[in-house]
Formats: C-alpha cells, structure tokens, sequence
C-alpha cells in the first residue's frame, strides 16, 4: 500500500510561485498498476520524485506499506515507524539510512534510458547491486535472472549502443527491479517508443506485475497507456488531482473538462473537432439538425439505439464518427451523430437516449471536450 496524503510542493521562480503539487491524496493497493495521467506542467513528475524523495515535499505525508512514513512540514523530512501514529513526539528527523533503505524498495524507470553507455548490459543491470552485500556469484544469478525475465538473456555482453530503443528500455527495467523493490515507478517510459514496441514494454510490464506483484505507478499524459494497462487513474491538472476512480468509470463517465479531452482523443471522436473547424458538411447543422455526442457503456452499448430512436421518434441519424471497443474486458463505445427532424421529436429522442443510460452531449457545431 501506497497512501500520499495532502501532499504539496511549490517552485519559488523569481517573482512567481508555481504549486507543482497542491494537496495531493491517493491510496494505491499493493500489487496494483496505478496510472497518473495529465499534460505537461500538471504536476505529474514533481509527484513521483516527491514518492521516491529526490524531491523534498513542502509538506504532507507519504505512507509507504512494510516501511513506515515519511512526514514533510515546511521543507523538512521527519520519519515515522510503520505502526506508530503520527503524532509529532513519534516522528524522527529523516536519516541518509532511513531514505536509503526507503529509496531501495522503490524501482525507477524514465523516459530517457540513463544507461551506462561504456558498461555492458551485464554490467548496467549489476551497477545497483554494487553495495547490496550480495557475493558476486549471487549478483552473477541475479542479473541472469533478471536478463531471462526481460526477454535479453542472450545480450549480456552487448553494449547500450547496440541495443534498439525497446531493448534499451528492457535493461532500465531488470535494472531498476535489481533490488527487488516492492514499487515500480515508471515516468513517462514508453513516451520515446514507436506504438509496436509501446505495446511489447507495456505487455512486459504486465507480466512483471502478475509474476513479481509488485505495485507500478504509470506516470504518463497517453491514454492509450492507461487503456492498456492500469486498474485505476488519477487525473492531474495544475498540481491537483480533479477527477480519480477504476479505469473503466473514468472512461466511461468522465466529468471534468480535461477527463474528456483526454478520452475523446484517445476513442476517436476527438477527431470531430478538425470536421468542424473545416466546416465540413457531415457535420454541419440547421434549425432541423443538432450535432450529438453519444457514450455507451456495459448497460447499453448492445442495444439497437441508433434504429431505435430513429424508427420510434421519426428522425434521422448519420453516423459521423464511431467507436467500441473492450476496456477491461467489458464495452465501451462511443458515436458523434447528426439527427435531423422536427425539433420537438430531436428533444424527446435526446431524453429516450438518456433513460436508456446513454450519456448525450449536444455538440452545436463548437469543439467538444
């Protein structure tokens, strides 16, 4: 179990005070994948430095099962025994040991690989096992099985510049998994890889996950990534996070304005906003005609809906833009639709689609969220 609470952390740059992170709280259960999903500048990053500790919180407390929990007020880093209350006489000041021993259970993987370019993949994946006290022949075992577990057993002696960006990525993970941490953290690593490889580290991920159970926190601003592979999802925006929840319900039902950007963008429908801005006829309306966003979920994505309302209330629907697809092994879908007909008839088919739990959204020919 990770719990963060009311984390904060602000940037002092000249004039300007940026909140990176405002009030922060999340629980993560072990063994899950945790995604925290936002544009850059959310706050996404500074938040997984400050779980890991190379960033120091303004204040808050991050709780980390089978260590204890560090507790920050202004600026200053003060560890509590896991069991103990966090009253201030059970609080001690942080020691380089204390966050050592934290800062091993906790694995990192980046972006940009950080591989030792003149070490070989063998000695990449050794390098954090230097001062473990491990013999040599159990760090030889050891990174063997770590190679085997991500699929470069046979590239031990090759150097980073021989590898590809997927193989690359493959060493920054049996590395970061070298101390046998307890948490994966993984900030933006797929953002530099072409979509087929994204899709091979990610199915890695997965399995590390299943095999290993350890707890990975997917820190990314692809939906796509989410999607694939996370149970729950934060979403950040200015330092906050607005809007949390299992994937599926967030897909499903979004609410905030930045939760839908995001889902429209990775379904599709997004794509309505190019349409409009060309002014293109599949998409143009009139005093007959109103442009409607629809989203189904489990309860309705089967039903005849687009027949249905159109037989029962004498209009007509094109469909513009369309979308199913399965999200944790249930429907999703999602439709951009122009109907067309008396206007009394366009809202009582508006209101028969929302009684039978399609979400509808009038679109009136402006981007939609």
């Amino acid at each position: 179990m990770i719990e963060i609470r009311n984390i904060s952390k602000t940037f002092y740059m000249k004039d300007n005070e940026i909140h990176a992170v405002d009030d922060v709280s999340l629980k993560i259960a072990d063994g899950e994948i945790y995604g925290v999903i936002g544009y850059s500048g959310a706050g996404k990053s500074t938040l997984v430095r400050c779980i890991n500790f190379l960033e120091t919180p303004d204040s808050g407390e991050i709780m980390i099962g089978g260590f204890g929990t560090i507790s920050a007020r202004k600026g200053k880093m003060y560890y509590i025994p896991e069991g103990a209350s966090s009253k201030p006489e059970n609080a001690k000041p942080v020691s380089e040991k204390d966050l050592n021993r934290m800062r091993r259970s906790i694995g990192m993987i980046f972006q940009h690989f950080n591989l030792l370019d003149r070490s070989t993949v063998y000695e990449n994946v050794a390098f954090p096992l230097r001062y473990s006290g491990k013999s040599k022949a159990e760090i030889d075992a050891k990174v063997k099985e770590l190679l085997n577990l991500v699929d470069l057993g046979d590239r031990l002696n090759s150097y980073p510049s021989e590898l590809s960006g997927g193989q690359k990525q493959r060493v920054a993970i049996a590395r970061a998994l070298a101390n046998d941490p307890k948490i994966l953290l993984s900030d933006e690593a797929t953002s530099a890889l072409d979509p087929d490889v994204t899709e091979s580290i990610l199915k890695l991920l997965k399995d590390l996950n299943q095999k290993l159970g350890v707890t990975i926190v997917m820190i990314t601003h692809e939906m796509a990534v989410i999607k694939e592979i996370c149970q729950r999802v934060a979403v950040m925006e200015n330092g906050k996070v607005v809007e949390e929840g299992p994937v599926y319900d967030i897909f499903s039902h979004p609410v905030e304005p930045i939760t839908k950007r995001f889902v429209s963008k990775s379904s599709g429908l997004g794509n309505v906003n190019r349409l409009l801005s060309e002014d293109s006829t599949l998409v143009r309306t009139d005093k007959d005609s109103r442009l409607l966003k629809l989203q189904f979920d489990e309860n309705s994505v089967g039903d005849a809906m687009i027949s249905m309302v159109s037989r029962k209330f004498e209009v007509d629907l094109n469909i513009v833009i369309a979308n199913v697809e399965m999200l944790q092994g249930k429907p999703l879908g999602g439709m951009i639709v122009l109907i067309r007909g008396d206007r009394s008839k366009i809202g009582e088919a508006i209101e028969f689609m929302k009684s039978c739990q399609v979400q509808v959204e009038a679109i009136e020919n402006e981007r939609i969220s």
